[in-house]
């Protein structure tokens, strides 16, 4: 009983204890009406000394059809919540890196330090939870042969996806398999009138902003709550 009550008292700790990396000073925060909701609402921070200053935003943003559910970040989950699994369409909450961008154009507008790589038929993002390689990008050294090759392709002809930045939803190095695989901020479609399986997207010219405005230097979060638990976390967790 005793030892029970020491590992519920330390998990308490850990969960309150929690607050943004004091070294991240950009932080996209979306805010979602509830769990269900598939819309959000998007505004980028900057830290300018101790203040959060509005950098980009507000701006609408669609996320999974079914809504949200707590993710694997740098977050602590509440004691038994579900967590995000391989296509469940929902958004995965909470707070996490972000970084990496991936497109179809030669060349886009960014930082000289963020990662991009111009996606040809060779890059893969695998979203087989049974594959070692599960939610991680590969380049073949041959193209594209078998059925699940092709399955895996990053580049599908599909212009929602010609543009997209990484968000560290299950990501290396302690990735949980089937826990949810290739979370992005990318392009919406038919003008953010459809949600998505689990990403987050916007407006095109807004997430080429966004791209732009993202310094690797300042390690830049995502923060992804509905609202009461973003009202909830606020000052714990030293939120914009």
């Amino acid at each position: 009983m005793i030892r029970a009550l020491l590992t519920l008292f330390a998990l308490s700790i850990s969960a309150s204890a929690f607050e943004l990396p004091k070294k991240s000073t950009q932080c996209v925060v979306g805010v979602a009406k509830d769990w269900n909701s598939s819309h959000v609402t998007l505004t980028a921070y900057e830290k300018k000394g101790q203040k959060w200053v509005k950098a980009l935003g507000p701006w609408p943003g669609r996320l999974g059809k079914s809504g949200l559910i707590w993710g694997k970040g740098l977050h602590p989950n509440p004691s038994g919540a579900k967590l995000k699994k391989e296509g469940d369409w929902k958004a995965p909450a909470g707070v996490f890196h972000i970084g990496g961008a991936w497109g179809y154009d030669a060349s886009i507008r960014k930082h000289r330090k963020l990662f991009y790589r111009q996606i040809t038929k060779r890059d893969l993002w695998v979203e087989d939870s049974a594959s070692p390689s599960y939610n991680r990008h590969l380049v073949l050294d041959h193209d594209p042969s078998t059925a699940w090759e092709k399955k895996q392709q990053m580049r599908q002809g599909d212009h929602a996806h010609s543009l997209k930045l990484f968000v560290a939803h299950n990501a290396p190095p302690a990735i949980t398999p089937g826990g949810g695989s290739a979370i992005f901020f990318h392009i919406w479609r038919r003008g953010g009138a459809s949600p998505t399986a689990g990403c987050t997207t916007i407006e095109e010219s807004r997430l080429r902003q966004l791209i732009a405005w993202i310094d690797p230097g300042k390690q830049p979060v995502y923060v992804l709550l509905p609202k009461s638990e973003y009202d909830a976390k606020r000052s714990a967790w030293k939120l914009p």
